[in-house]
């Protein structure tokens, strides 16, 4: 296993993980520290991208020699696209978001996924998974490694170390994404699984799972 923690800083170097099948790399851009992620199958070189947040030349390093089929908005906050425009142009990938959030995207989504559809490239595929408060559209996406490697779950501003994504004080809106959070991803993915968040520092359901009461009884 590699020693990969998910510490990444804007204008740091780019973190690698390598997995059985699979390479994850992250970078932070932009004034707001926005995670980027690639996902590369090792066997043939596709991959995906989340969130082509901004600083296209970051995310070509991040990229590198991957060949990037599908870049995935995780929602539709403008500080996750900004370079979205530039990236797929660059790359030709299909562009990957909800229909709730799609509007709000700098350009046309070719491909619109709800809640239990799934996404392949290369030999891999990943379960989307709706997140609704954070936005409208929020999605999650989950990979499954092999035997003992784990679950995987990238999941934009929708859970993050120590919560839920902001949902502006609004209790309905608050309620829709922990209830979704708590039973789409804590209720059905292992503790061990490994959450990939869009700013910051990355964590696992296990370490979180302590405090969903906490969360829900401070409303944010």
């Amino acid at each position: 296993m590699s020693d990969y923690t998910g510490d990444v800083e804007v204008g740091g170097p780019v973190a690698v993980r390598e997995l059985p099948g699979l390479t994850i790399r992250k970078a932070a851009v932009s004034e707001m520290a926005n995670n980027a992620y690639v996902l590369e199958d090792t066997a043939t070189g596709e991959a995906l991208l989340v969130d082509a947040a901004a600083d296209p030349p970051v995310l070509h390093e991040l990229i590198g020699t991957a060949d990037v089929r599908l870049i995935v908005t995780t929602h539709g906050h403008w500080d996750h696209h900004r370079a979205l425009p530039e990236i797929a142009t660059d790359t030709g990938a299909v562009t990957v978001a909800h229909p709730a959030d799609a509007a709000d995207l700098p350009v046309p989504v070719q491909r619109t996924v709800e809640h239990g559809d799934t996404l392949e490239f290369g030999g891999q595929t990943v379960e989307v998974i709706h997140l609704r408060g954070h936005t409208p559209g929020s999605i999650a996406l989950v990979w499954r490694g092999p035997g003992d490697v784990g679950t995987h779950v990238f999941t934009g501003d929708s859970l993050f170390p120590g919560g839920v994504g902001n949902t502006q004080q609004d209790p309905e809106r608050f309620a829709s994404l922990i209830d979704d959070v708590e039973q789409r991803l804590f209720g059905t993915l292992p503790d061990e699984t490994w959450v990939y968040p869009g700013h910051g520092k990355d964590t696992t359901l296990g370490a979180e799972r302590p405090h969903l009461g906490e969360w829900r009884e401070r409303g944010w």
